[in-house]
């Protein structure tokens, strides 16, 4: 059965969609079959993996329960990586799902039989940058949430926001399998006091939670998604490919992926 994370920060440019796709990308480089959902009404995700934008081709109708889930896979460019794109009518679900029944846990309804088929050994859910209904869903379906954090001013006031929205969804009911999994420290600078300070910090009160593996702040990272490419396909050579292959390795051992 496959795990679901759900990478999550209701702030953006926190390198959330970057370490969603280049995480997914780093597992199915390691052989395992990896699923991104991307449901962010931007599709960021989806451009960065070079696929196009197309209507219909998104999570909207199967949260009305009028599609499959798994109608809406498309293949991408690296072996053992597929993706539910996004389109601009995600944006519309957000005050639709409000009035639905059960409007907590449509998605992890409408996963349920991809899950069964048993295909995937990973599903990463790239979430708005807001904590509003898509994002709710996606915790509600998850089994885990990745925290992307970047070292900066302000972060953990950030992080304590969204571990809250975590124990509202279990007291709800809705949220029963989630569990904090992981908190990936984003656009480090290793020359800089404050990115160090920001690192000790987080660990200091969630130590078992900061992945090792430290995501630098490089242009090539920013590049890439640019031209439809992982950071794998762009540079792989570059300090980003570096650190995402082996956060991709840390990952796969802690959640027993392999």
């Amino acid at each position: 059965m496959a795990k679901i994370f759900s990478i999550a920060n209701q702030k953006g440019g926190v390198g959330k969609t970057t370490t969603t796709i280049n995480l997914g990308a780093g597992l199915a480089r390691l052989g395992i079959p990896t699923l991104v959902i991307d449901l962010d009404a931007q599709a960021n995700a989806t451009s960065a993996l070079g696929i196009e934008k197309t209507e219909g081709k998104s999570l909207y109708k199967v949260l009305h329960g009028e599609a499959n889930a798994a109608d809406m896979v498309v293949a991408t460019s690296t072996d053992k990586l597929d993706l539910i794109p996004s389109e601009v009518d995600l944006a519309a679900v957000e005050s639709e799902l409000a009035q639905a029944e059960n409007y907590l846990t449509r998605l992890r309804d409408a996963l349920a039989p991809l899950l069964a088929a048993g295909k995937y050994k990973a599903i990463l859910i790239d979430c708005p940058p807001a904590l509003g209904m898509l994002s709710m869903n996606a915790l509600a379906a998850s089994d885990h949430l990745i925290v992307t954090l970047q070292t900066e001013y302000l972060a953990m006031e950030g992080l304590g926001q969204i571990l809250g929205v975590v124990d509202q969804l279990k007291a709800a009911g809705a949220g029963d399998k989630l569990s904090v999994g992981a908190i990936v420290m984003t656009m480090y600078d290793v020359r800089t006091n404050l990115s160090r300070q920001v690192v000790e910090e987080v660990k200091t009160h969630f130590p078992e939670l900061v992945m090792k593996a430290m995501i630098p702040r490089t242009i090539r990272l920013s590049e890439a998604p640019s031209h439809g490419k992982t950071i794998f396909q762009y540079d792989i050579h570059s300090p980003g490919a570096v650190a995402y292959n082996a956060l991709a390795k840390e990952f796969a051992i802690r959640f027993a992926l392999k």
